[in-house]
């Protein structure tokens, strides 16, 4: 999953609008891996990352079970 980190209009999508915090690619649209080269590099129109691939979230630290005295 990528997270939107420049504004942009996603000219191969319908001109579908991306804001910074949009989840990239929307639901129900699949992208190439080139695709989202060119968007995570320079190799774009605006010349810089519109994209960033999100780190999975970590599940919250369990707390140690006491022992039974």
């Amino acid at each position: 999953m990528y997270k939107v980190i420049r504004y942009f209009i996603d000219l191969q999508d319908k001109n579908h609008v991306y804001n910074v915090g949009d989840v990239f690619p929307r639901e129900g649209h699949e992208v190439t891996k080139e695709r989202l080269a060119e968007l995570a590099g320079c190799n774009n129109l605006q010349k810089m990352p519109l994209i960033e691939k999100e780190a999975p979230k970590k599940a919250p630290a369990r707390k140690a079970k006491k022992d039974a005295e």
